[in-house]
């Protein structure tokens, strides 16, 4: 297999988001409770934070995380999370107990101390205007009224702050609490935005989009909620999960393309509505096994099944679909002219980079790598590629070249080149070459099933042997004009090249 991929510093697609490189904490199964938050765990502070996973977070590198749903915000009373009285609440949306120990305002110092933005979801399912009215109010009124004086009481003197919020979540979904038509969603989030910006004008709304390229609904629903919404609000979500289907990994390797036309699709809605400058907010994306729901199944079917946080979708993730998430991150950057915040979702135990035992260790996914890399390498300006060589005919995605790739180089000359080889049994050569640019290679990273591994192979509390490892057949040389790199690119592999711009005499 061979690939050729042309590349122009001068010829950028757009500047790279730093909100790009979100992630996601619901009130679902364990991603809050023995997830982030879990008092008397060893690592844990005073305030029933864990250490170890505020640790891998750090170190994972999100930049926001959206919260509290989800499906979870559709029926949630975020006055349940805040002050000495916390009651016990179902949760339909999963079918379980939720204690409320821990919200608003824990919440708001658990992001301080990850270092992270808010996005916050108002409940737009049992709740609506009023609501987002006064939780608005409550997080980022200064002072002087019911609301927020409750919050200064509370511990909180100073406003959260939060920019980003979001208008409910799904809705078009048959599954979610208070469940709407497009019209009658359109409708409701436009009076919403009208009343949060009176409150507060430095807001950015995020209105809901279509939960999938999959519903009936999808391209009708979004056309009409922007022509509601149009003016009133920033962004639009998009929502994207992948799995792989009866074995066919070829499709699944070229996942990445589906979210190039899922994208491209809401965006020429966006142009053909004449919504104006509405950035694309992907503020759900992940691989996700869906025949697979863990424990929730029987509790749900049995009287007296409902449990504090069940044990739900706790995906264990392979090398193959690290692969995939590495791709679903390049095309995020092949995007960034529209998509302006992304989350992976979610951040811990749920679908997540991140697992924990309770009481016990916490440990890095095959998953958390390429998000680690991407977020902490991919910055400036995203480039645009020329990509040839062989191709590769996929069921679900029609022809796809045998590399995905995206790059990006920053203000200072440093470029990241991201590669994905979907040729899940062949090596591919590459001849990658970066015309306007001197560089030399200073680190190459690669997630590919190594010598005793299967494409199969998972990290787990006890061992963690997916972790990525340098790319060994890769050489830089020289022309007038530029660099070209040349390497071998591994069997069904995801690879970062870093690098830096040559340091010429005086």
């Amino acid at each position: 297999m061979r690939s050729q991929i042309e590349a122009d510093v001068s010829h950028a697609i757009g500047p790279v988001p730093r909100r790009l490189f979100g992630s996601f904490v619901e009130h679902m199964g364990r991603a809050v409770h023995t997830g982030i938050h879990e008092p008397g765990h060893s690592t844990s502070d005073s305030r029933g934070f864990r250490g170890d996973v505020l640790d891998l977070v750090r170190e994972l590198g999100p930049t926001v995380v959206r919260y509290p749903g989800g499906n979870f915000v559709s029926a949630y009373r975020w006055e349940d999370g805040v002050g000495a009285e916390r009651p016990v609440r179902l949760d339909p949306a999963w079918h379980s107990l939720e204690s409320n120990r821990f919200g608003l305002h824990e919440f708001a110092a658990w992001a301080a101390a990850a270092d992270v933005e808010v996005m916050y979801a108002v409940n737009l399912g049992t709740r609506g205007i009023q609501e987002a009215a006064e939780v608005l109010e409550y997080c980022n009124h200064p002072g002087g009224t019911a609301l927020s004086e409750r919050r200064r009481a509370t511990g909180a003197d100073r406003p959260f702050g939060f920019r980003l919020w979001c208008l409910g979540n799904e809705m078009d979904g048959p599954w979610q609490v208070g469940h709407k038509t497009a019209g009658e969603y359109g409708r409701l989030a436009a009076e919403t935005a009208r009343v949060m910006r009176m409150i507060d004008p430095g807001i950015e709304l995020i209105v809901a989009g279509s939960s999938g390229p999959e519903m009936p609904t999808f391209g009708e629903w979004e056309r009409t909620v922007l022509k509601h919404t149009a003016g009133l609000v920033d962004h639009i979500s998009l929502h994207a999960y992948y799995q792989e289907h009866d074995g066919d990994v070829d499709s699944y390797l070229a996942s990445g393309a589906g979210l190039d036309a899922h994208i491209r699709a809401v965006a020429d809605i966006i142009d053909e509505v004449g919504a104006g400058k509405i950035g694309i907010s992907v503020d759900e994306w992940n691989v996700w096994d869906q025949r697979h729901w863990n424990e929730v199944e029987q509790p749900r079917l049995t009287a007296g099944g409902w449990r504090h946080h069940p044990k739900i979708i706790e995906d264990t993730y392979t090398i193959t679909d690290a692969v995939v998430v590495g791709s679903l991150l390049g095309s995020l950057l092949r995007n960034v002219d529209r998509v302006t915040m992304a989350n992976l979702a979610q951040l811990v135990n749920v679908i997540a980079p991140i697992r924990t035992e309770p009481g016990g260790p916490a440990w890095r996914q095959t998953t958390f790598h390429p998000f680690q890399l991407v977020s902490t390498f991919a910055s400036g300006v995203s480039l645009r590629l020329t990509v040839g060589g062989d191709t590769l005919e996929t069921a679900r995605h029609g022809r796809v070249g045998i590399v995905d790739a995206a790059a990006t180089i920053d203000e200072t000359g440093y470029c990241s080149v991201f590669l994905t080889n979907r040729a899940a049994t062949s090596a591919t050569d590459l001849s990658l070459r970066i015309h306007g640019a001197r560089l030399n290679l200073c680190g190459s990273w690669t997630v590919a099933p190594r010598s005793g591994q299967t494409r199969h192979t998972t990290n787990s509390a006890e061992e963690q042997p997916v972790r990525p490892v340098p790319l060994r057949d890769a050489a830089v040389t020289h022309e007038p004009e530029g660099t070209v790199i040349t390497a071998i690119l591994p069997p069904l592999s995801w690879t970062v090249l870093r690098l830096t711009p040559v340091v010429r005499d005086a």
